[in-house]
């Protein structure tokens, strides 16, 4: 597949996050397929933070191991990102206070093209619009026109008058003038296949708000918290022109207790979070399992324990999501692979959630969370909504007043219909004790039992590949990869780069890691000589999921990262050939 991969970076709050949009909305108008990740740290203000895009003539997912542009503003861009730049790669870089670039690799060959760029954007009256010549120059490195940014811009600074919109364009131009007039490299972008203005430039955690919108769900409770706070203000932006209502909860715990109780009032009802918070929710969790009261929660891990790397990825809240909370109580834990995923699978969620009347985790992190792709036209009505059980009016008129068992026992699959408040004779409490069937607390032994059993059978008819698994490969192979959740990407890229190796291996990676597919997941161990699972943690969880479901420990090697940074294909393929991750 051709690719092209531009970068820029500097120090944070400089408005690199900004050249970096202006540059990859462009293009994804322009109908190119494009990923961009960005990399920042926890600081409002210094350090170093950077814009990588993939341009791509197909659907990507992942922003790629190495690098054709570096576009730096200071010398510490340079040191931290030098060693991904390809021969015959292109630098450009701020001149204006670096002299001189000092180069990590002086056997590298890498063109490099000082521009004054600070200077420039002075000249121009304002040297904020330092970015502007900065896409400029990027623009002819690449051989576009300036005139591609106009729309973008337009569009930006709309508010702020023409003058100021003339002035971007200006600053752009200018860019593109003095990169042309002194210097001659170019690196061609790939073929556009896309349609013009036709694909959406879109987050995993815009993909949640969109997907659980487009579910019926018309309150979202939460907490901020990085990387998931995106999610509730893109819910503000869009709930309330259909009704919907946000409450920034005073902290995670009252979030998704305000969840809960949408919910027992029949509205659909969600919260999101990252790790410290859904610790925080574990009570809560409890009390929804115990009430059979459906609820919808959003994890966007991010590096841990305790506070970590809050603007770095990771998959260590696996088994968080799958035993966290006292007691045993059904769940679902659900990982999307892609952002467009994310859309389908939280409308997936607020079904399973409605109609198991269970806790449903949606798992996805800070590189899917916050990372923006292409992505085609979404399909809105695809998921079909399901309530589930509730029983009718007509049902609860039969029935005598203070006598809805809404903790029926008497039912083969568990699941008991659930009213919404206001139905006539469909009153009951939903009791965080036990109880029994009409929802009174109760504590002898065989009630308990049965209401247990009655709890825990529920999710004996949820077959987890109704969600789907993802499979790729012939019948017979030698080598299986197996990850959860964003690492498909890579974990794909790594799969097609050992075929051409003459490999044989296959890619399996687990959407649904509870309950578990056992099933599925075992018929392809069973295959394979040699299994490697690709874990974003330290202990490997998912490793260590498989072989208490699964078993077959011998076969199963797991390939770690736990650094912040999202895996490289690089990384997975040494982990194959038995290179070391880093080597």
């Amino acid at each position: 597949m051709k690719d092209l991969k531009w970068k820029v970076g500097g120090a944070q709050g400089e408005g690199i996050d900004s050249t970096g949009e202006i540059f990859a909305i462009t293009l994804n108008r322009m109908g190119y397929y494009l990923f961009a990740y960005r990399h920042f740290m926890s600081l409002i203000k210094g350090g170093h933070t950077n814009y990588k895009v993939r341009i791509a003539s197909q659907p990507v997912h992942y922003h790629g191991d190495d690098l054709d542009i570096l576009l730096a503003f200071d010398q510490r861009t340079i040191d931290e990102n030098f060693h991904e730049l390809k021969d015959g790669s292109i630098l450009i870089y701020d001149s204006s206070k670096l002299k001189e670039a000092k180069l990590s690799d002086q056997g590298k060959k890498v063109n490099v093209c000082p521009i004054p760029i600070y200077d420039i954007a002075q000249q121009l009256g304002n040297p904020i619009m330092k970015n502007m010549v900065a896409a400029g120059a990027s623009c002819a490195a690449v051989g576009l026109e300036p005139s591609i940014f106009y729309e973008v811009i337009e569009g930006i600074f709309e508010k702020k008058g023409e003058n100021i919109i003339n002035a971007n364009k200006e600053a752009i131009q200018k860019g593109y003038d003095y990169y042309k007039e002194n210097f001659n490299f170019k690196l061609e972008l790939p073929e556009k296949t896309g349609e013009m203005n036709k694909n959406l430039f879109m987050t995993g955690n815009e993909g949640i708000g969109l997907g659980a919108l487009t579910a019926g769900c018309r309150f979202l409770a939460a907490y901020p918290i990085t990387p998931a706070t995106e999610i509730m203000y893109n819910a503000l932006a869009h709930f309330p022109r259909f009704g919907g209502k946000i409450i920034q909860a005073e902290d995670e715990i009252a979030a998704c207790l305000m969840a809960i109780g949408g919910n027992y009032a029949g509205v659909r009802s969600m919260t999101s979070t990252s790790g410290p918070g859904l610790s925080l929710m574990m009570e809560a969790l409890g009390l929804a399992g115990m009430s059979e009261t459906p609820l919808v929660i959003v994890d966007v891990q991010r590096g841990g324990p305790a506070t970590g790397l809050p603007t770095k990825t990771e998959q260590s809240d696996l088994n968080e999501m799958i035993y966290g909370s006292h007691g045993e109580i059904p769940r679902i834990v659900i990982t999307p692979t892609t952002a467009e995923e994310a859309f389908y699978y939280i409308q997936h969620a607020f079904n399973l959630a409605e109609k198991y009347q269970c806790p449903v985790i949606v798992g996805t992190d800070m590189f899917m969370g916050m990372s923006k792709k292409s992505v085609a036209d979404l399909d809105f009505g695809k998921v079909k909504i399901d309530r589930g059980e509730m029983i009718s009016d007509e049902e609860l008129l039969k029935i005598e007043k203070g006598m809805f068992k809404r903790y029926n026992l008497e039912t083969e699959t568990g699941i008991s219909p659930r009213s919404i408040p206001g139905q006539k004779n469909g009153r009951y409490v939903a009791l965080g004790n036990e109880h029994e069937e009409t929802g009174y607390e109760i504590e002898d032994p065989e009630t308990r039992v049965k209401m247990m059993d009655k709890r825990m059978r529920k999710l004996k008819h949820f077959d987890p590949s109704e969600i789907g698994i993802y499979f790729s490969g012939e019948d017979q192979f030698d080598t299986l990869l197996i990850g959860f959740g964003s690492t498909f990407a890579q974990i794909n890229e790594a799969y097609q780069e050992l075929k051409e190796k003459g490999e044989k291996v296959a890619h399996l990676q687990v959407k649904v890691v509870y309950p578990f597919p056992r099933k599925i997941v075992e018929e392809q161990i069973q295959k394979a000589a040699k299994v490697f699972v690709v874990d974003h943690n330290a202990t490997g969880q998912l490793r260590q999921l498989i072989q208490k479901e699964v078993g077959y420990h011998e076969k199963l090697t797991s390939i770690l990262k736990y650094d912040g940074n999202p895996f490289s294909v690089r990384e997975i393929v040494n982990g194959v050939l038995g290179k070391g991750v880093n080597a």
